[in-house]
C-alpha cells in the first residue's frame, strides 16, 4: 500500500511540474496561429486593394505565411515543453527535400500556375493555342489551365504553358 502511494505521489509531483509547460507551450502555439490568421487576412486585404485582379495570388501567399508559422509555431511549442527539437528540424528539412523531390512536377505546376496568375499572358475567355491544343480558357487554377475544345475540355499543366509558345487567337470578352 505504501509503494502505491509514493508512485501516485511521484506521478502527481510529475503533473504538477509538466502543467505550466504544457499551458505555456499551448499558449505559444495558439500565438502564432492567431498571428497567422491575422497576417493571412492582412495579405489578402493588400492584395485586394493593391492588384484585385491578382487576389488568388495574395491569397495563396497568405496561406503560405501561416501554414510556416504555424508550424514553426509548433516546433516552438514542443521546444517550450522540453522536447529537444534539433533532430525534428533535421528531419523536417529532410523530409522537406524528399518530398520536393518526390513532388517536383507538381510544384513546378504550381508554381508556374502563381507565375501565370502573377504575368496573365492570357486570361478567361481568350482563344489560345499550345502544343497542337486550341480552345477557350475557361479556368485557370495552381496546377492545370483548363480550355475548352471542339467538343472536349482539356486540362493543361501550368508548367507546359508556362514552357511553351501561347498563342492567344482572339479575346471574347
Amino acid at each position: 500500500m505504501e509503494g502505491i502511494l509514493k508512485e501516485l505521489q511521484k506521478l502527481t509531483e510529475q503533473v504538477v511540474n509538466f502543467t505550466p509547460r504544457a499551458v505555456v507551450s499551448l499558449l505559444v502555439f495558439l500565438a502564432f496561429w492567431f498571428i497567422g490568421i491575422i497576417i493571412k487576412k492582412i495579405i489578402g486585404r493588400i492584395g485586394g486593394v493593391l492588384a484585385p485582379g491578382k487576389k488568388e495570388v495574395f491569397n495563396l501567399m497568405g496561406q503560405s505565411v501561416k501554414g510556416i508559422l504555424v508550424v514553426w509555431g509548433a516546433v516552438m511549442a514542443l521546444s517550450k515543453m522540453g522536447v529537444n527539437i534539433t533532430a525534428l528540424v533535421a528531419g523536417l528539412g529532410l523530409t522537406g527535400f524528399a518530398l520536393g523531390f518526390a513532388l517536383r512536377d507538381v510544384l513546378s505546376n504550381v508554381l508556374a500556375g502563381v507565375l501565370i496568375m502573377i504575368y496573365r499572358p492570357f486570361e478567361r475567355n481568350d482563344r489560345i493555342i499550345v502544343t497542337n491544343f486550341e480552345g477557350l480558357v475557361t479556368d485557370v487554377d495552381l496546377r492545370y489551365t483548363t480550355i475548352q475544345g471542339e467538343n472536349k475540355k482539356i486540362l493543361i499543366p501550368n508548367s507546359t504553358l508556362f514552357t511553351n509558345a501561347i498563342s492567344v487567337l482572339k479575346t471574347e470578352r
